[in-house]
């Protein structure tokens, strides 16, 4: 991996709750260093000393993030999204719209592009950078129109021989009357069905909040991977905590009984691999970490690449029939 980029000024961050003590080391450095710049007082040593100080703190909070606070860490508005990955790691890359039935939706982004120097086609969920751009992307919550376009793309890829790489990111699909009324559920349900017959490789990526069947949708893969700090779950904490306890404030403990966090569904088996996430998450260094993706998809993709049309649909088929199941013996 190549060196981590200088993460962007302490000005321009958004901290969450438990970053407290990192804003108050890193307030600190920057006054230190206006200082140094505005003066000749020689404090580097100091500035130094402060430094180690807050990447051991980085590393000591990050280390034993609960479940909660991961969900915090997967939805932080500084961390990159499908266009951020799609801009970094693929070149000539070609948006295609619409799903030649009612509407294209913005919500899922696709296209056709090159992906280390091999033709595929990419999908996912994207959320929006800025206000502007959430509501154009409706919170990366797709309706259905969005779920027949990425039917379509997959199908394309399956008639040319391209494989599939898709970028999970999702609070889930979008649960508006409109939206049902064009039939969300049976858009989901198709796109699930469409994941699992393609005959060409399908490799999804979980990069921040995988939420209910909205990401499902394009997570049926081959391989499924997420980012260390990523969620992936059947419904969001607070939405558990309603239903449950009948109380918001019950966030806390649904997130720690979903078991949505990477290492525990590498664990149960419902994915295949974590990738690690840079020293203080994904939002401090995203080049860093969309870098570490491409090479776990670079490697997934050319174990892939050594399997035939009908063993890549029968091994992604066998892999979901067989989660639940008691192991052999």
């Amino acid at each position: 991996m190549p060196p981590q980029p200088e993460p962007k000024p302490r000005a321009m961050r958004t901290f969450l709750d438990f970053e407290k003590p990192i804003a108050e080391l890193e307030g600190k450095i920057d006054e230190l260093r206006h200082l140094s710049s505005t003066s000749e007082l020689n404090i580097a040593d100091e500035i130094g000393r402060l430094q180690g100080k807050l990447d051991a703190q980085v590393k000591q909070i990050y280390s034993k993030l609960t479940p909660w606070q991961k969900a915090q860490v997967a939805r932080h508005v500084d961390r990159p999204h499908t266009l951020d990955y799609i801009g970094r790691l693929v070149a000539d890359f070609t948006p295609l719209a619409g799903d030649r039935a009612f509407a294209d939706d913005a919500a899922m982004v696709g296209g056709l592009g090159r992906f280390a120097g091999r033709p595929c086609v990419l999908l996912g969920q994207e959320k929006g950078a800025d206000t502007e751009a959430r509501l154009k992307h409706n919170f990366g919550m797709p309706r259905p129109e969005g779920y027949r376009k990425a039917q379509r793309l997959m199908r394309l890829a399956d008639r040319f021989g391209l494989p599939v790489i898709t970028f999970v990111d999702t609070p889930g699909a979008y649960p508006g009357v409109d939206a049902e009324a064009r039939g969300q559920a049976e858009a989901i349900a198709r796109s699930i069905d469409v994941c699992l017959t393609l005959c060409v490789p399908l490799i999804s990526v979980v990069i921040g909040e995988g939420g209910s069947g909205g990401a499902l949708a394009l997570a049926a893969g081959n391989r499924v991977m997420m980012l260390q700090h990523a969620i992936y779950s059947v419904i969001s904490p607070e939405g558990c905590a309603s239903i449950l306890w009948r109380d918001g404030e019950q966030a806390q403990t649904a997130a720690q009984a979903l078991k949505l966090t990477a290492k525990d569904l590498q664990r149960l088996g419902v994915i295949d691999q974590v990738i690690a996430e840079p020293l203080g998450g994904a939002h401090r260094s995203p080049e860093a970490a969309i870098d570490a993706v491409g090479k776990a998809i670079e490697a997934a993709l050319a174990e892939l690449s050594g399997l035939d049309r009908e063993a890549l649909r029968t091994q992604r088929q066998e892999k979901f029939l067989a989660m639940g199941r008691p192991a052999p013996g």
